[in-house]
């Protein structure tokens, strides 16, 4: 048996356990192609990729204090993927001890608050698009300027992210309705309503210029070919309208999302109604928007603070 354990090698332990998460758990592609490249490393870094027997706590606490390099949230998906490596192995293998166990690890995130867009930043790009609509000679720079305006619009009016939003098929707008089917991470749905009457304006006439030049894929956005809008095209279209209206912050796709619940927070929205919207599983997550925007503050300490009704 002792023979057996020492011929056990990593590379033989790491294809079982993806395709124990490939098979058994189903476990999205993304997450298993994580697992691979971070536990790949690990071994590549510490060269032990020959026996499973030789991992020992003190490459653990080395390889682990290598990471300080990378980003916060980097050095949490490496070692969550190294922890579920060696719980695999400790179900799976009587004999092996898990040294991760003995390690108290912890990580202190750093303070770091989401870039977002005041509401006029966010009207000039909208005016933009609707100066780029009106200006329109053709039907090619139609369809690129109102599916441009119809994701801007979306991406604000429902704070989704961007690979919700180039997931999202036909059968998930109910223009009828005013709803959008969400389907988020770890492949949770949710339905997000479109109450404003200019966003079901944009999305209307989207699905208009859409019908009329017969793009045969069921993705709501497409290319002028038909094919489902990818997120590098969101990405730059959001770069490029950004660079047009000189907003010198840095703008993402994602930005649109931090506003969004950032705005509503500051019209008193509760915080609890903004992490369904978004989609958020942990109350947690929605908190990061909590903070107080330097001019809000100047506000309610102005009009709101209780030695004023003294």
């Amino acid at each position: 048996m002792t023979e057996i354990i020492q011929q056990i090698t990593m590379a033989a332990s790491l294809e079982e356990f993806l395709n124990h998460c490939c098979f058994e758990r189903k476990l999205d592609e993304k997450t298993i192609k994580a697992y691979r490249f971070d536990i790949e490393q690990f071994t590549a870094d510490l060269q032990i990729d020959a026996k499973l027997c030789d991992v020992t706590r003190d490459h653990l606490k080395l390889w682990i204090a290598s990471l300080s390099s990378y980003r916060y949230k980097t050095i949490k998906r490496k070692i969550a993927s190294l922890n579920a490596f060696m719980n695999y192995l400790e179900v799976e293998c009587e004999w092996f001890n898990n040294p991760l166990r003995s390690l108290h690890i912890r990580l202190k995130p750093p303070v770091r608050l989401p870039i977002v867009m005041t509401k006029e930043e966010i009207q000039k790009i909208i005016r933009m698009l609707d100066i780029e609509i009106s200006s329109i000679n053709n039907d090619t720079q139609r369809f690129f300027a109102v599916r441009d305006k119809a994701i801007i619009e979306l991406l604000f009016g429902s704070g989704m992210r961007i690979g919700e939003l180039c997931g999202l098929k036909n059968r998930d707008i109910d223009l009828d309705h005013g709803q959008v089917r969400i389907i988020g991470k770890g492949n949770k749905e949710r339905i997000v309503d479109i109450c404003l009457p200019v966003i079901m304006k944009s999305l209307k006439k989207w699905v208009d210029v859409r019908k009329s030049s017969d793009c045969p894929d069921d993705g709501f956005f497409t290319s002028r070919i038909g094919r489902k809008l990818g997120p590098q095209t969101v990405r730059l279209l959001v770069h490029r309208l950004a660079q047009k209206c000189k907003i010198e912050k840095h703008v993402t796709p994602h930005t649109f999302r931090h506003t969004f619940a950032t705005l509503l927070l500051e019209e008193n929205v509760d915080i609890a109604n903004i992490q369904h919207i978004l989609g958020h599983s942990s109350i947690a997550t929605t908190q990061i928007y909590l903070h107080v925007n330097p001019y809000r503050q100047r506000d309610i300490l102005t009009n709101h603070h209780p030695r004023s009704k003294m």
